[in-house]
């Protein structure tokens, strides 16, 4: 066989953000029973490992990385690290985020910060640091949105702010990396099943029961990552039956 051919045979490979818990532990699941082998960053080196030994069992390589995105200094010298072990990914699929509720005018710019930084900023860093790997795989980028950036709900503000400025930068970059053969997707979604709605920075009510299954969420991430080059799905929106929650 020669190098060539064995280069085109490997198996795929999809780095995933927020991986270790919710959307990104489901969706690093069913990528890795479609065959990729898997680069998985979160803060969270415990459960990490815990999700990545579970995925090694059934013969996936599979590398992690600790990382904080909320950490700006930190995420360059991260990813370069782990791109530096060998995999190259075909597929980057930015999940990771946080939530907020209160007031615009009564919330802290510290905060502010923070949330702009997970949601956006950070979506913006990890695409510099991995779009030269992406290019040589004509690869797919997919960023993890929400209704709210289409829509204002009183106390997500900050939310709704970060997320419509997520899908701009989608659409910019889509534009902008067209000519280096990289696709860019949008997964558009109401209200899922995280522990999201368990963090303190969330005060909710939402009859979860409702909501959207991460596993669910992860059969959409997949079947988008598994379009035909010749095509892309720009903005796929995914809501539960029950309505906008």
């Amino acid at each position: 066989m020669t190098a060539t051919t064995a280069a085109t045979t490997s198996p795929p490979t999809a780095l995933i953000t927020g991986a270790s818990r919710g959307i990104g532990a489901a969706a690093a699941r069913a990528f890795a029973q479609a065959g990729y082998q898997l680069l998985l960053v979160a803060r969270s080196s415990d459960a990490l490992e815990a999700l990545a030994r579970e995925l090694r069992s059934h013969g996936q390589q599979v590398e992690t990385l600790a990382l904080d995105l909320a950490d700006a200094q930190a995420i360059a010298p991260g990813l370069a690290e782990l791109l530096s072990r060998g995999l190259t990914p075909n597929v980057l699929i930015n999940n990771a985020g946080a939530a907020y509720t209160g007031n615009l005018t009564e919330m802290t710019l510290e905060r502010w910060q923070w949330l702009l930084q997970l949601n956006v900023t950070s979506v913006f860093q990890v695409c510099q640091a991995v779009v030269p790997a992406l290019r040589q795989q004509q690869g797919l980028i997919i960023n993890v949105s929400s209704h709210a950036a289409r829509n204002a709900f009183p106390e997500w503000g900050a939310y709704c702010t970060s997320k419509a400025a997520l899908a701009s930068f989608s659409r910019c970059l889509a534009e902008e990396e067209r000519q280096h053969g990289i696709r860019v997707s949008t997964l558009t979604l109401g209200a899922v099943n995280t522990p999201l709605w368990d963090s303190e920075t969330v005060h909710s009510s939402f009859d979860r029961r409702a909501m959207l299954a991460p596993e669910r969420v992860a059969e959409a991430l997949l079947s988008l990552a598994q379009q035909p080059s010749s095509q892309v799905a720009e903005d796929i929106t995914l809501m539960p039956a029950a309505g906008v929650l």
